[in-house]
């Protein structure tokens, strides 16, 4: 039942001590079905392994006498890769991208920071928008703040603010988080950059010559229905 090779993956199961690795004489187990079973001497607790066809795997190394578990091996690695992923999914949200504007932003300028902003909170980012005023700009903080709700009003399909903009020094700012998937618009950004890569014709294939125009011809006021060697001086071409 020992395995004397640990994985060669990086994950926390990897460090993990099963079956003969265990160092103690004396272990608590968790049985196959969840129940306490009690202190037990490490090989009887081994021993109930085997007669489980199970693992017993060390999930609390730290504790006095150490934890262990009546589990498949296998199985307990699928649940901790589980269980990683899923933090990684949480702390992928927490990530923060900065869109920093101004009161005299220009409109297009304006649009491409929108897109942004989007693209990140489309990918469960959150977004913070920093709007700074540079000299006599103080004089007129409305117009920042009709930027920053202007803009919140376009993002608002994709994302909420977690408080209403604050002017904070020389700036305003708001922190924008993802709405969730199920209440989230779909990227236009994503969408559009599907049609652009849709198949297109390849341009470097040899292609036919396009067809000349049909022409009446007539000879001496007669249609002609075969051109060859004709007396071109006669044909006129109408």
């Amino acid at each position: 039942m020992s395995r004397p090779f640990s994985p060669r993956n990086s994950s926390p199961a990897s460090f993990v001590r099963v079956n003969g690795k265990i160092r103690a004489r004396e272990v608590r187990v968790i049985g196959v079905d969840g129940q306490q079973l009690g202190v037990i001497p490490l090989t009887e607790a081994i021993n109930l392994a085997r007669q489980h066809a199970v693992d017993l795997v060390e999930i609390a190394a730290a504790a006095v006498p150490p934890v262990c578990r009546l589990v498949d091996f296998g199985k307990y690695r699928y649940e901790i890769a589980k269980k990683e992923k899923e933090s990684k999914k949480h702390n992928h949200a927490s990530i923060v991208k900065e869109v920093q504007l101004s009161p005299r932003i220009d409109p297009h300028d304006l649009g491409i920071k929108l897109t942004h902003a989007i693209d990140f909170l489309c990918e469960d980012m959150k977004v913070k928008i920093a709007l700074k005023f540079r000299g006599r700009e103080m004089a007129h903080t409305e117009v920042g703040f009709s930027v920053i709700n202007k803009f919140l009003a376009d993002i608002a399909p994709y994302g909420h603010p977690d408080f209403p903009p604050k002017l904070i020094g020389r700036g305003i700012n708001v922190m924008i988080s993802p709405l969730p998937r199920n209440k989230r618009g779909k990227n236009p950004n994503a969408v559009e950059n599907e049609h652009s890569h849709a198949p297109e014709k390849n341009h470097n294939e040899p292609h036919s010559a396009p067809k000349p125009p049909k022409t009446k011809v007539t000879v001496s006021g007669e249609p002609q229905s075969s051109g060859l060697n004709d007396a071109f001086s006669k044909l006129e071409v109408k």
